[in-house]
């Protein structure tokens, strides 16, 4: 595959983890929705700092966006993904549907990742 086919398929990649992340996870907890604190009661956490976890989120997506920045966000956004996955796991969540959930997010941010940027891609070689 060609270069720039690599790199559209990587934003196309990157554009629907990003769109995920702003529509399912950061706008609920930014714009204070009771749907936020639900699930954070649900899974235990009844007075986590909804809005902090939010921002985080955001700026980390934001980093993960922008090219001179992309590596950063993404090796933020897994530290925030683990959390995720340890709070499924000890709240005793489902492990395929809830709990793994963190780990596909983090496959399709790194593959995004590695296919839109050429640097990355030398280190991680997709072809022999």
């Amino acid at each position: 595959m060609s270069p720039s086919t690599l790199s559209r398929i990587g934003w196309a990649l990157s554009a629907l983890f990003a769109l995920f992340m702003f529509g399912a996870s950061v706008a609920p907890k930014v714009l204070g929705m009771p749907i936020a604190q639900e699930t954070m009661a649900a899974l235990g956490w009844p007075d986590s700092p909804i809005l902090l976890i939010g921002t985080l989120e955001l700026i980390c997506t934001l980093l993960f966006l922008f090219p001179p920045t992309g590596l950063l966000g993404a090796v933020l956004m897994m530290a925030i993904l683990g959390g995720a996955i340890t709070t499924q796991l000890r709240a005793g969540s489902p492990l395929a549907s809830h709990t793994l959930f963190g780990i596909y997010l983090g496959i399709m941010m790194w593959g995004g990742l590695i296919l839109r940027d050429p640097r990355i891609r030398r280190v991680f070689p997709l072809t022999r």
